[in-house]
């Protein structure tokens, strides 16, 4: 391996791509969209149809609970094998594949497929590998996960990572080359999914990549970034798909309870096929998310709100300033010398404590008009957080360790992720 790659805790890997197959049947969202919505899945199942497809490789997670998940898993594994005995793919060895996706307001959002070591990522708080959760993770949504990935033969990703690349030195130098690059696929997206194409890198492009990744990693690109000198560096940060990636970790980390140390490095499932994204990209944006709280007293609340920041005051100004609705009207409240990085983070503190002494539930809005509608509804409020930067997300995770749950949203449910690419994992 490149020991720059090898530096960053990333390589080329083998990627599997389908061969002659209908590509617009093929690719279906990541299987975390949509589980409020059988509907959505049953037309996936009608559009597949009996053509080769990844619906017949993934479990969508509206399924998870199913009481016949077990058969769901084992249906799932049969069809990777079979797959993989009729020749459906073609692999392309030691590879990262460029693809660019149009989004469904137009925009083109380029990354780069291509594999991490699950050895250099660490969802703990605090952490400090090179590859770094950026919310907390769950740890009871894991187990379900694993069970569908333990026997399973390849892998899927819908793992999306960010780089801080503000100089766009990694993924913008291949997407000047594209139109002389091997063109792997080129096809519309099912589900209003937009369109996706893909293209091999040469080598020179990826010894090109390496070094550009390798300098993101460096002390001096830590300290120009973020004010911060020999800590270790963040070079990933999860964008979405985390607990995939924290399913992966965990079956590598089973896989090495009952394999000698010295083969881990030749074990296929310690690495992982993700999309690699740069935080700077226009394409890429971030839409806050908003909180109501049902069933509470909110003048009560705005009160204990004030009692556990005693210098919060009514009104905006420096610091962190977050918007709220309830039937007696609307306001500000201040926190201006905050303890954490973001207003939601402030927020979140408080309502957390106040919650589990007080009862409540809270719920996670996207957009100012239904948080205000809601909010104005008798025993509610709702709170309106100021949208992230991109500039705060990597500052954030080294400062703060992650953030807050539900911190921001990446785009629609119509643009996540796909699945296209595979790689063996046993």
């Amino acid at each position: 391996m490149n020991e720059k790659f090898k530096s960053v805790g990333m390589k080329p890997a083998d990627i599997l791509l389908p061969k002659d197959c209908d590509m617009t049947r093929w690719a279906v969202v990541a299987c975390d969209q949509f589980t409020s919505q059988p509907e959505y899945w049953e037309e996936v199942d009608r559009i597949a149809g009996d053509a080769p497809s990844t619906l017949r490789l993934i479990l969508p997670e509206s399924k998870l609970n199913d009481s016949d998940v077990d058969e769901h898993i084992t249906n799932i594994n049969r069809a990777m094998d079979d797959y993989l005995a009729r020749d459906i793919f073609q692999t392309y060895p030691d590879s990262i594949i460029y693809i660019e996706r149009t989004q469904s307001d137009g925009e083109v959002r380029p990354g780069l497929v291509a594999a991490v070591d699950l050895e250099k990522y660490d969802y703990t708080p605090g952490s400090g590998s090179l590859i770094r959760a950026t919310e907390g993770t769950v740890l009871e949504r894991i187990p379900p996960r694993v069970r569908v990935r333990k026997d399973a033969p390849i892998e899927l990703p819908h793992v999306m990572l960010l780089i801080d690349d503000p100089k766009k030195t990694c993924i913008e130098p291949i997407r000047a080359a594209a139109g002389s690059m091997e063109k792997v696929y080129d096809f519309e997206l099912m589900m209003k999914g937009g369109h996706l194409r893909g293209w091999k890198l040469s080598q020179e492009q990826m010894e090109a990549l390496a070094g550009a990744l390798a300098n993101l990693a460096s002390d001096d690109a830590m300290r120009e970034k973020y004010g911060v000198s020999g800590v270790p560096p963040l070079v990933f940060a999860v964008g979405d798909g985390n607990h995939s990636l924290a399913t992966a970790k965990t079956c590598y980390e089973n896989l090495k309870k009952v394999t000698p140390q010295d083969q881990w490095d030749s074990l296929p499932a310690r690495y992982a096929l993700v999309e690699i994204e740069n935080l700077h990209d226009e394409s890429l944006r971030f839409e806050a998310i908003h909180r109501v709280v049902f069933g509470v007293d909110p003048e009560k609340l705005l009160a204990a709100f004030k009692e556990f920041y005693p210098t919060a005051r009514d009104s905006q100004g420096v610091g962190h300033t977050i918007a709220y609705t309830w039937a007696g009207g609307s306001g500000y409240l201040n926190v201006p010398n905050p303890r954490v990085q973001l207003a939601v983070g402030t927020l979140q503190n408080f309502l957390d404590a106040y919650l589990k002494e007080n009862g409540g539930e809270v719920d996670y809005i996207h957009g100012d008009k239904v948080t205000d509608e809601l909010g104005a509804k008798p025993g509610n409020i709702g709170f309106k957080l100021p949208a992230m930067g991109k500039d705060q997300l990597f500052k954030t995770v080294i400062a703060d360790g992650v953030l807050p749950r539900k911190t921001f949203s990446m785009g629609h449910a119509e643009d996540k992720r796909y699945y296209v690419e595979g790689r063996k994992i046993k």
